[in-house]
C-alpha cells in the first residue's frame, strides 16, 4: 500500500509500469538498457480515491491524462530503473496529495471607492499624455 494521506492509500496493484529506453546521458548503455519508467495509474476507475479528489486529480494532471482517465507519468531523470521508478511514484504521490486538499472557496470582492478613483485618475493622466503627443497645429511654411 502506498500511503498518500491519512485517509487515502493506493494499492500497488493499481499501478502499472513499463520500462523504455531513455534519451540523454549514459554512453553506450543508453542504447541497450531500458531505464526510463512509464507509470500508469487509472485514476478514473480507482476505488481508492474519493470522487472529489478524483475530479481535482484529473484536472491537475492536465496533459498527463489519457482519454480513458489514465494518468501517465514518465521518469527518466536517473540512470537506473529503481531510481526512476521511485521518482515516478513520488511524483504521482505528490500530485494526489495536492488534489486531496480542496482549495478554500473564493470570496468575491469589489474594489474600494478610492481604488476605483485611482484607476480613473491614472487613465486620465495617460490619456492626457497621449493627447499631448498628437500633431502640432500651427503655421508651416
Amino acid at each position: 500500500m502506498i500511503r498518500i494521506t491519512d485517509w487515502i492509500q493506493i494499492d500497488e496493484s493499481e499501478l502499472s509500469e513499463a520500462f523504455v529506453r531513455a534519451s540523454g546521458p549514459g554512453g553506450q548503455n543508453v542504447n541497450k538498457v531500458a531505464t526510463a519508467v512509464q507509470l500508469r495509474f487509472d485514476a478514473a476507475h480507482s476505488p481508492s480515491l474519493p470522487e472529489d479528489v478524483r475530479e481535482r486529480l484529473l484536472r491537475l494532471a492536465g496533459g498527463r491524462v489519457t482519454v480513458d482517465g489514465v494518468i501517465l507519468i514518465e521518469a527518466r531523470r536517473f540512470r537506473t530503473q529503481e531510481s526512476n521508478r521511485k521518482d515516478a511514484v513520488s511524483r504521482l504521490v505528490a500530485l494526489i496529495q495536492k488534489a486531496a486538499y480542496a482549495p478554500p472557496p473564493r470570496r468575491p470582492t469589489k474594489p474600494s471607492r478610492a481604488a476605483r478613483q485611482r484607476r480613473i485618475d491614472a487613465k486620465k493622466r495617460r490619456a492626457r499624455t497621449k493627447r499631448l503627443r498628437g500633431s502640432v497645429s500651427g503655421s508651416e511654411d
